[in-house]
């Protein structure tokens, strides 16, 4: 499925659900490599509100809020662009944004959310009440937005996502995965080597070779060469040998 083909279809997916802006959502999610479905629901949570499918492209938050993801131009200077209010160019600028965010915290979609809210992967940004009283921060809004519109598109068609947190958005967030741990692997090696000190002994036969006496101990010699004994070697010899005709000076 080529990448225009497929948002084509998405498009027509979410258009029978209701979203507004179907196509310019489906290209832009197909470009940064975002569920669709995931977009879509932002732009209902932003500017539809609870029980819609479907964002609106106005100006709203006192103002400050533009076009259909109500980017915000007290922060991007995008927003203090005409471009803002083309509902193309607003969805691409905020699925741009999902993305690196959803990269930045390794896929949690909902610290992604909350990121994108309030720009802080831990807050409960904005509070929605829905039609049956409950109330929810940002990101389950979002979520059950999404919920709404269906299942996520299935893997390997544009702009997949994995929405269990933690889960590698791509082949570029499982390669840096395994770096980390392989980095963490190497680490604790160093810290090892640095911290321990080896002990040769465990690295010895368990049984233990005697070294060989030395001549100087078959002899009778000390250190200096002398006899430890005190008798003399001509005084070993036999009458026998002494008569033999041989050098008694040479042992």
């Amino acid at each position: 499925m080529s990448e225009v083909s497929g948002a084509s279809g998405i498009a027509q997916e979410l258009s029978r659900a209701g979203v507004s802006y179907a196509s310019e959502i489906a290209s832009a999610a197909a470009r940064h490599g975002v569920d669709p479905k995931l977009l879509a629901a932002i732009a209902a949570q932003e500017t539809g509100g609870p029980g819609a499918n479907a964002g609106r492209n106005i100006v709203g938050d006192g103002g400050h809020g533009r076009g259909l993801f109500q980017i915000d131009d007290r922060y991007h200077d995008f927003a203090r662009s005409a471009a803002a209010m083309d509902p193309a160019q607003n969805a691409d600028f905020a699925a741009n944004m999902v993305s690196g965010l959803l990269h930045a915290y390794h896929g949690n979609v909902r610290e992604a959310l909350s990121a994108y809210n309030a720009g802080s992967p831990k807050a409960t940004g904005t509070m929605t009440e829905w039609m049956d009283g409950q109330r929810l921060s940002y990101a389950d809004s979002v979520l059950r937005h999404c919920e709404k519109l269906g299942e996520p598109t299935p893997p390997g068609t544009a702009g997949a996502i994995d929405s269990t947190p933690s889960a590698p958005l791509d082949s570029r967030g499982q390669l840096m995965e395994q770096l980390v741990q392989e980095l963490a692997q190497t680490n604790a090696l160093q810290s090892f080597a640095s911290t321990t000190l080896l002990d040769g002994s465990a690295f010895a036969p368990s049984f233990a070779c005697a070294m060989p006496p030395s001549y100087a101990q078959l002899s009778g010699l000390d250190l200096y060469g002398h006899s430890r004994y005190d008798v003399s070697y001509a005084g070993l010899l036999s009458d026998d040998d002494s008569s033999s005709g041989g050098d008694s000076s040479v042992i």
